[in-house]
């Protein structure tokens, strides 16, 4: 995992494990390698960091946290808390945003990392497709199937593949998400300042509603006949837990406001193609709001139609149809206008063609 700009400066051998309480030894060498990778946080001794533009503004709890894959929350947040992390030679909340120039003592901490984790990063050989990139952001065009980012049951993600494939960039931090079965268009901070313009402009209405918010548009195959060639769907969106633990969403009075304006691209006798334009970024907030109006998107196995998608495999759908086709935003450092877009998948692609041939299209350009 790269290190960003985190840099060691001493190292203080013999010390006792975070974790175990049993001393343990490793070389200068040793433990300034580690360090850089940030994979394994000084395990047998201190770790004296230096804090960089890249890393100005986190928390120190969200700091530890990313460095310190594998070890428990619990156990970071002890840690802070007996004043074993100093910055600046004091103690620190877990709330401290670090400033540029602090010093971190970090203890030893053993980090458990498993050993799935390196057989999927090893697996994990094919190159994703890069749509721009330059000093401050990369963009690629995630395929559908591919977490963003490992958890929640999955080891590895787009992200743990970037670090893997480019074990020299120092920053790489994920600006948004997409679901695991959307393809297209993600973006990837390089630089802490870009991130943070890019988290601001995905907040809601922009950086305080100065026109900086990003135009985040999507396609999408949805069940049924939509009939309106623009809809402003403004449905508030409640997360919750079902008995199983999984998370899903749903339409409520005592959710988050939401806004999607759906554009009707074309249409058959048994699907519609739309673009979903994102106004606010709740999760699964296309998924839910079709569902809601009863036009559940093709090969949604959360919120779609269960019998059609039993059946879509045979006829040549094999994933949920919805892809972040384009996205249109100022360019965190410099302000230039960035126009970026996803081809539709071939597979997609292939399906809507498939339709054409069998069904009558009665709107749109001819697939």
């Amino acid at each position: 995992m790269p290190a960003g700009k985190c840099v060691a400066i001493t190292s203080e051998s013999a010390s006792l494990d975070g974790l175990t309480g049993q001393r343990l030894f490793q070389s200068e060498t040793q433990i300034k390698s580690s360090i850089f990778k940030m994979a394994e946080v000084s395990k047998s001794s201190v770790t004296q960091a230096i804090i960089t533009e890249d890393e100005q503004g986190q928390r120190l709890d969200n700091f530890l946290l990313k460095i310190c894959k594998g070890v428990p929350k619990s156990h970071v947040y002890r840690i802070v808390r007996a004043g074993e992390v100093r910055v600046n030679g004091k103690r620190a909340d877990v709330s401290y945003r670090l400033q540029i120039g602090d010093a971190l003592r970090i203890p030893p901490i053993r980090i458990a990392q498993r050993a799935e984790e390196i057989v999927a990063g090893a697996e994990f050989k094919a190159e994703l497709p890069i749509l721009y990139e330059d000093e401050a952001m990369l963009v690629v065009d995630k395929p559908c199937g591919i977490a963003v980012h490992g958890g929640s049951g999955v080891s590895f993600g787009v992200i743990e593949a970037l670090r893997r494939q480019r074990p020299q960039a120092r920053f790489l931090e994920l600006a948004h998400r997409l679901d695991r079965e959307t393809s297209g268009v993600l973006l990837i901070g390089k630089k802490r300042s870009a991130l943070v313009a890019l988290h601001d402009m995905f907040r809601e209405g922009g950086l305080g509603g100065s026109g900086r918010a990003a135009d985040k548009r999507y396609l999408v195959l949805v069940k049924g006949r939509w009939m309106d060639p623009v809809r402003n769907v403004k449905l508030p969106l409640l997360k919750y837990l079902q008995d199983s633990g999984e998370r899903r969403v749903r339409v409520s009075e005592e959710g988050k406001a939401s806004h999607t304006v759906f554009r009707l691209v074309a249409r058959w006798q048994r699907f519609s193609l739309l673009e979903a334009e994102l106004k606010s970024g709740r999760t699964h907030q296309i998924r839910v709001h079709l569902a809601h109006l009863g036009y559940p998107i093709a090969g949604d196995e959360k919120y779609g139609d269960f019998a059609l998608n039993k059946a879509l495999p045979k006829e040549g759908l094999k994933r949920m149809f919805l892809h972040a086709w384009k996205m249109r935003l100022p360019h965190p450092i410099s302000g230039e206008t960035l126009a970026l877009e996803a081809p539709l998948p071939i597979a997609l692609h292939g399906f809507l063609q498939q339709i054409s041939a069998k069904e009558e299209q009665d709107y749109g350009e001819k697939i």
